[in-house]
């Protein structure tokens, strides 16, 4: 017995992109469903680690450098440096150190260790005292051999306006003392 199809005239043209679109759509169906099934057996895995938790030490070493020395302060230094890097870290020795009584320059640093580095004594026999420019006040940045009131003045000032010296050579480059002037002084002063 014979059954009569009737079909829509141009049915070829939408099943030519029908048929193509629907196999795509099967496979990446197909695929899904079987990955999941063999996930699904699998352990779960492990939380992951929260790396606010996780952080690492700061590397090196926090070293402090003090006395006659360019640039007094905290260093972080690699490890298995040698006191000798702290002092070159600190911008090296100052006019007015003691050579005869300096650290072991060879010395292992520590984690927390202190470098000192003495100052010489001068003919009189008296200690050279240092002015910190960043936290002396008019009186006793007056007193410093070579300051004027009035540059004692600017320096407060400076320091008022822009948040402090970063290295005592800023005397020269912004405030325009001379370079004879700031040999000589540099070695009263601290930051």
């Amino acid at each position: 017995m014979r059954i009569p199809v009737h079909l829509v005239s141009g049915w070829k043209r939408p099943l030519l992109v029908a048929a193509p679109i629907t196999l795509a759509v099967s496979a990446v169906v197909g695929v899904w469903v079987y990955t999941s099934s063999t996930n699904a057996g699998a352990p779960p895995s492990p939380p992951a680690a929260n790396p606010a938790l996780d952080v690492p030490a700061q590397p090196g070493l926090l070293v402090d450098v003090a006395g006659a020395v360019e640039n007094p302060g905290l260093y972080r230094l690699p490890r298995g440096d040698r006191v000798f890097d702290a002092i070159a870290a600190a911008g090296g020795l100052s006019p007015d150190a003691d050579l005869s009584k300096l650290p072991d320059m060879a010395g292992r640093l520590k984690d927390g260790e202190q470098v000192k580095v003495g100052f010489a004594k001068t003919t009189s026999g008296t200690v050279i005292v240092r002015t910190n420019l960043n936290t002396a006040t008019l009186e006793e940045l007056e007193t410093v051999p070579g300051f004027t009131p009035a540059f004692a003045q600017e320096c407060i000032d400076y320091r008022t306006n822009f948040g402090g010296f970063q290295n005592t050579r800023e005397l020269v480059d912004i405030l325009g003392m001379s370079e004879a002037e700031y040999v000589n002084v540099r070695r009263y002063l601290a930051l």
